[in-house]
């Protein structure tokens, strides 16, 4: 591998041009094909295999008229003083409700007064707005005829307010979060390189393989029917990997020439051995998101696939674009520079060697206490992830807005005035058996469902044309997003209150929700065996090792967990609720474990591979654990952590959203990576590795015959490439005559490497 790799390195360096004009000719082309290709399919939210949506499946084909995934609102009215049932009040509510039925791609809209849709107290009513769309295809006219029927409603003495997911559809601020992420990536990698060109590259390509990734994605979108959101985790990882991958082989490329190569040559090596760590790394990453099938949900499965492409894409820019545009900048990219020596006055002796950083003083503490470190450093994860256990899972609704929203206003006033079940009603679908009385059946299932507890009003029952199928509303006494809710859903689809004269199947946002949440929770452990497994298997042949392979994918678990932990529990539980923007605390949203365990993979095998490559790579020189451990720490600690930072703060960008959902998600992978890069990789790692010492690093004699042996620190290279000096020579007698050496070359090597320095580790470089 990175023999092969140091070849494609060095391909890439010398026809610098012919690449990148290759790379920018794909943009181009990508860009063209999706500028004449069709509008992205709806999303497909089926759910196969639940119950609410064999229900929504039968309501499609018995009830043609319904449209069950339509999107919907909820006017409420409500009187300021008195009843809306007072006659002034009374025509502004049927006014709002012409101007309703008028607004575009509406199918039906109710009349509280004619539908008994007014509380007892005659203080509150609701118009229920059915549109002939879902909510990904509903138009921007239409949500704006929403709104502004709402607001001229209240200029008439009404408190109005409209929730549903016609309202709470439409998505804000995800540009501006991108940005926001970009610019601090800029920051946090010109702090790195110290040089604007060297942290404009890993922006650069980065941004380069979205594009072509999401240019893609648009044209095989009505071929496949990939859904619009399809390119939403594959923009946000294909930045995030993009970036980190660019930076390793930027970085490893500028130690190589402060060692004293020639610049093809330190190109093709960087490639060699940082590119290999890239490789395998975007291997984990690929196997996390193709693994998403497994789950049983459409939209996950096309994100996670095309989120796998696009980190492929990320991957082979990264070991043929980066050398090339290093060749193009040539000098402008400079060698990491040597630690300056700390100022203690004119008395230093001379040739004091530099005062230690950071990172070689953090490394030294953990490998002169790896014990006391790993036991401190395991707990305190197990005590963030104690929460965990207690987490429950559900899809947050209007209840779970800030109440400045009127969707959060609107729940408040139907809860209020109609009780708290009436926000999360039931769909009950009755199919006579064959033969039997189907209007008979319903009657008997709208009177055994009446008589259950938690059960508040049931409609009369509706039919359809053929007279064989029923539909009756059942609103709960419980609050949607509550565990008696939950209990009364699977209460209702016993046997005991279906019947034995009809299939009674239970459907509804709120059932919907309750199926989901089970399937992703039912669904969880197999798929983090699967990618843990999986990963398992190919860091064996990464590091020849059993140990390191079971310690990468144990302390993956124990950051997950402790990142489970954190968010249930401030979004569950509350707490310091107010610090991060939680006005309500409830359930955690479903998708958010999945989610957390896909990205959060992938990221932590990233570092996992970058850190630990350079750790073995001394260890094969010098064949000293410690040294190893201390030495390859301190080559990659300060790359691994402006890569960890960047990623925090992007996904922090995103706890500024008043979507609480968008708030959980930003908030969970921030401090899941958190934990993972600086508590795991860099702390509880170094400490593992430094206490098994040799036998971290040993593979069974009956187990090493099976493993292929893929190179990934350029063991080989040692035998393949040139000293520095001749690489610098056959850079300036092979350059390609398109690429004038004069400005891609240096006339003299910077400094060349000890005669032993292929057995011993060169001292760290800091770079800046």
């Amino acid at each position: 591998m990175a023999a092969f790799l140091y070849k494609t390195g060095k391909f890439s360096f010398r026809w610098r041009w012919w690449v990148t004009v290759l790379w920018a000719g794909l943009l181009v082309g990508a860009g063209v094909l999706a500028s004449r290709a069709d509008a992205a399919p709806p999303n497909d939210f089926s759910m196969p295999g639940t119950e609410a949506q064999q229900a929504y499946d039968l309501l499609e084909d018995r009830f043609p008229e319904i449209k069950a995934d339509g999107a919907t609102a909820r006017v409420v009215f409500k009187a300021d003083d008195g009843k809306v049932t007072a006659p002034d009040r009374k025509q502004a509510v049927e006014d709002a409700v012409r101007a309703l039925g008028e607004a575009p791609q509406v199918e039906r809209v109710t009349d509280p007064f004619t539908t008994g849709s007014v509380s007892k107290d005659g203080t509150t009513a609701y118009a229920q707005v059915s549109y002939g769309a879902t909510v990904n295809e509903l138009a921007d006219t239409s949500r704006k005829a929403l709104t502004d029927t709402v607001e001229e409603a209240r200029s008439s003495g009404l408190t109005v307010e409209a929730g549903g997911n016609a309202v709470s559809g439409t998505a804000t601020g995800s540009h501006s979060t991108e940005a926001i992420g970009l610019a601090v990536a800029a920051v946090v990698l010109v702090i790195t390189f110290g040089a604007l060109i060297s942290a404009g590259l890993p922006l650069l390509t980065a941004l380069l393989g979205v594009g072509v990734a999401t240019c893609a994605i648009k044209v095989l979108s009505a071929p496949l029917d990939l859904g619009g959101t399809t390119s939403v985790l594959a923009t946000m990882l294909g930045l995030a990997v993009g970036i980190d991958y660019a930076l390793f082989v930027v970085s490893r490329y500028r130690d190589e020439l402060a060692r004293g190569r020639g610049r093809e040559d330190a190109a093709a090596h960087a490639v060699g051995t940082a590119g290999s760590a890239v490789v395998f790394a975007g291997l984990t990453v690929v196997i996390a998101l193709a693994a998403l099938p497994v789950v049983g949900i459409p939209v996950l499965s096309q994100m996670g696939l095309a989120a796998a492409g696009t980190v492929a894409l990320a991957v082979l820019i990264a070991v043929t674009l980066i050398p090339a545009l290093l060749g193009i900048a040539g000098k402008r990219v400079k060698a990491a520079r040597p630690r300056r020596r700390k100022r203690r006055g004119d008395d230093e002796p001379a040739g004091t060697a530099p005062r230690p950083g950071l990172a070689a003083r953090w490394i030294r503490f953990i490998t002169r206490r790896p014990l006391a470190v790993l036991l401190v450093g395991a707990t305190a994860l197990i005590a963030v992830a104690v929460p965990a256990a207690s987490l429950e899972l559900g899809l947050p609704g209007d209840e779970s807005k800030p109440t400045s929203t009127t969707q959060r206003r609107a729940y408040d006033l139907l809860a209020d005035g109609f009780g708290p079940g009436f926000n999360g009603p039931l769909t009950a679908v009755v199919r006579a058996d064959d033969g039997g009385d189907a209007q008979a059946a319903a009657r008997n299932a709208a009177n055994r469902i009446k008589e259950t507890d938690g059960v508040a009003t049931v409609t009369p029952p509706r039919f359809n044309d053929a007279k064989d199928t029923a539909v009756l509303t059942v609103v709960p006494t419980t609050a949607p997003g509550s565990e008696e809710t939950t209990g009364l859903v699977h209460t209702l689809r016993s046997p005991e209150t279906e019947g034995a004269d009809a299939e009674v199947l239970i459907a509804g946002t709120t059932a919907m929700n309750i199926d989901v949440s089970q399937k992703l929770t039912e669904a969880l452990l197999p798929y983090i065996a699967l990618v843990v497994g999986l990963a398992f298997l190919l860091l064996i042949a990464v590091f020849r090792s059993i140990l390191v392979p079971l310690k990468a994918a144990l302390g993956f678990l124990l950051s997950i967990a402790a990142g489970l932990g954190a968010v249930v529990a401030v979004f569950q539980w509350g707490w310091l609720g107010s610090l991060f923007g939680v006005s309500v605390p409830g359930p955690v949203m479903s998708i958010m474990p999945i989610f957390m365990v896909g990205v959060v993979f992938g990221l932590a095998m990233d570092y996992e591979v970058f850190l630990v490559t350079r750790m073995r790579e001394a260890y094969v020189a010098d064949r000293q654990p410690v040294r190893a451990v201390v030495s390859g720490f301190e080559h990659s600690a300060r790359v691994v952590t402006a890569a960890a930072v960047i990623m925090i703060s992007v996904f922090a960008g995103f706890m500024g959203s008043s979507e609480q959902m968008v708030k959980t998600i930003g908030f969970g992978l921030a401090i899941a990576v958190l934990f993972d890069a600086f508590v795991v990789r860099m702390t509880l790692v170094p400490a593992v590795l430094a206490l098994l010492g040799h036998r971290a690093w040993r593979l069974p004699r009956w187990l090493d015959r099976w493993v292929p042996h893929v190179d990934v620190e350029g063991e080989r290279l040692q035998d393949t490439e040139p000293s520095p000096a001749a690489s610098l020579a056959d850079s300036l007698a092979d350059s390609p005559a398109d690429s004038p050496t004069d400005s891609t070359t240096d006339s003299t090597p910077a400094a060349l490497p000890p005669p032993d320095s292929a057995t011993v580790p060169a001292e760290p470089y800091e770079v800046r």
